[in-house]
């Protein structure tokens, strides 16, 4: 082999090794990211195991306790944005895909306990510590904020489930009227991605579950009082 050819692959191999590094460093931050979801996700897993008369009280307490660990989430996605290089956010970002839908679904049903609305793209990206928008730099990918909206409504239906059997008769009927606005809002998208086009049939099935929990509330007489419509705000 000429000296020449051995240089063009030598030059090869060693992008390829600065690559795998930066993979590796990549990785390595994610995982801290993860093990700060899983945290997360422990803590607000508490609201369905509640059954108490103070049920609204120990969820906000729940709600600090995950706000505190969105401050290492931030200090991660930080790490993430000083090592991944400018304009190669999409090269690598089958490696914090899963981990930021999953933080988008506890940050937004963090947002829902708090104060009961639809959180905003926007908010979320503060939250996480990231941009909301892609000219920005590190940002908050459209598609990784949706599936953690439809995420949100499986975790709300079961939310509606064990509430009625703790015996909150009023929480199903906030979270019916929620999720169906959430359902009227995607259905004003035109859907072609495959992975969100799935998840969003999901939803479908999640209002079905709570509309018939608020059914069977109905027929035995256990419906309470019908209130205002909470608006959806953007914060």
């Amino acid at each position: 082999m000429s000296s020449a050819i051995a240089g063009i692959f030598n030059s090869f191999q060693d992008y390829l090794n600065a690559e795998q590094e930066l993979r590796e460093q990549i990785r390595t931050i994610v995982k801290e990211i993860e093990q700060s979801a899983r945290e997360i996700l422990m803590v607000l897993q508490n609201i369905h195991n509640e059954n108490t008369g103070e049920e609204n009280t120990i969820v906000s307490e729940h709600c600090a306790k995950a706000r505190k660990h969105f401050e290492d989430v931030r200090k991660g996605y930080a790490k993430l944005a000083d090592v991944v290089p400018s304009n190669q956010y999409y090269r690598f970002h089958e490696h914090w895909r899963f981990v930021t839908q999953r933080l988008c679904f506890l940050a937004s049903l963090t947002v829902y306990l708090e104060v009961k609305v639809l959180v905003h793209k926007d908010t979320v990206a503060e939250i996480l510590g990231v941009k909301s928008n892609r000219e920005d730099g590190f940002h908050l990918d459209l598609e990784d904020f949706l599936i953690g909206l439809l995420q949100l409504s499986s975790e709300l239906c079961r939310f509606a489930i064990n509430s009625v059997t703790s015996g909150d008769y009023d929480r199903p009927i906030e979270i019916s009227r929620f999720v169906n606005e959430l359902n009227a809002g995607f259905r004003l998208l035109n859907l072609k991605n495959d992975s969100l086009r799935k998840r969003f049939d999901a939803l479908k099935y999640d209002v079905k579950k709570i509309e018939e929990v608020v059914y069977d509330l109905s027929i035995r007489g256990l419906k309470p009082t019908v209130q205002p419509p909470t608006q959806v705000e953007s914060k």
